[in-house]
């Protein structure tokens, strides 16, 4: 039985996990009858719930689906993009690949 994992290695990663899972926001429509997709009521009423490593706790309540959605997915934040290469405006019209269209100068040669 040397496969066997401790009962102290088994307690440290159930703790991690616990530890991992907490903060965790879920989204519940509030209604009559069992809970169903979020999509079934989009226009319903969503209590914000969340993990607190032993039972789901209610943090708010929002006004509907999309306002749940905003919440629980918010846009990552906006990067700013890199500068522009610089390169000389003349480096596209130059070269002789094929799908560049021959100039005058060209066709002389």
């Amino acid at each position: 039985m040397q496969d066997e994992e401790s009962l102290e290695e088994w307690a440290r990663r159930r703790a991690e996990r616990q530890a991992a899972s907490k903060g965790r926001l879920r989204a519940v429509p509030l209604g009559d009858g069992p809970h169903r997709g979020a999509h079934v009521a989009p226009g319903a009423p969503r209590a914000i719930e969340e993990w607190s490593g032993t039972e789901w706790q209610l943090v708010g309540v929002v006004e509907n689906l999309a306002a749940a959605q905003a919440l629980l997915y918010p846009p990552p934040p906006a990067q700013d993009k890199p500068a522009e290469w610089d390169r000389p405006p003349t480096a596209l019209h130059e070269g002789r690949g094929r799908h560049r269209r021959p100039t005058p100068k060209d066709s002389e040669q």
